[in-house]
């Protein structure tokens, strides 16, 4: 019993990540920009490059992909299936992906996208999930960091990608927007911090209109909703609002584990089976 009830904390840890966002664009735009190698790692953060190795007739794309770090680059490999044209009038992928670098906190894992449109636009789905990896210390690590900064950082990935879908923002300026709305909120509250000062230092009506200043800087630092050209992974729902959405596509149970391609593959790439 006592190792049973040890075995739920790892377990309720390894909860899927669901990310959902509703992007008003032609479907066809949407597709391209989320299922094209080239230009997929330029919106979403959790990827540098992604390499195709083989695509065969059936479908089956088999990739490499990397993660940049500033002294170490993370690579692992996966496979992929796209349903574009389903009889429900959904779209689909489904992935499965594997890494053996000890230093990825992502081990082996799987998700999926899915398209759903309506009248006024696309609801765009993402849920994954993944066994945690560096050992033990990432299993520790997972549930309190590695997971929530994932989570956080795949919204605000479909933010930067509706953004470009609906406006052609181009999403590596994105970050210097981020870094503009973080400084003005900075600007914000040291302005607030500097009224407080002043007026803990007054008295009378110079004093309370110190504290009215000190509280109105630092409300819009915390409160000014961003700029809507700013990404915000607050935009993104983080809960499936209902189950059936959740569930992941039938496609994912039948789709092969990733080959176990080179880590930096020499030659040629190949397409086909």
């Amino acid at each position: 019993m006592g190792r049973t009830r040890n075995r739920e904390p790892r377990a309720a840890a390894r909860k899927p990540i669901y990310i959902e966002t509703f992007v008003r664009a032609p479907f066809d735009k949407l597709w391209d920009l989320s299922q094209n190698p080239e230009q997929h790692p330029r919106w979403d953060l959790r990827f540098s490059r992604i390499i195709p190795i083989s695509i065969g007739d059936d479908g089956l794309t088999h990739f490499r992909y990397e993660f940049s770090l500033p002294f170490h680059t993370i690579m692992g490999t996966g496979v992929s299936l796209g349903d574009r044209f389903r009889a429900d009038g959904q779209a689909t992928s489904v992935l499965k992906f594997s890494t053996g670098d000890p230093l990825s906190p992502i081990g082996p894992g799987s998700g999926y996208w899915r398209y759903i449109p309506t009248d006024r636009g696309i609801r765009f789905i993402t849920g994954y999930n993944y066994h945690p990896g560096m050992g033990m210390a990432g299993r520790i690590l997972d549930h309190h960091i590695f997971r929530p900064a994932l989570g956080w950082a795949t919204a605000l990935s479909f933010d930067r990608l509706r953004l470009w879908a609906e406006t052609g923002q181009d999403p590596t300026t994105a970050p210097n927007r981020w870094l503009l709305d973080a400084a003005a909120r900075a600007a914000a509250l040291t302005a607030a911090a500097v009224y407080l000062q002043h007026a803990l230092a007054q008295s009378g009506q110079h004093g309370t209109a110190g504290f009215a200043l000190a509280a109105a800087a630092a409300t819009a630092a915390v409160l000014l909703p961003a700029h809507r050209t700013v990404p915000r992974a607050g935009r993104c729902l983080r809960r499936p609002p209902a189950r059936d959405v959740a569930r992941a596509p039938s496609t994912l149970a039948t789709l092969p584990a990733p080959q176990n391609h080179p880590a930096r593959p020499e030659g040629k790439r190949t397409t086909g089976s």
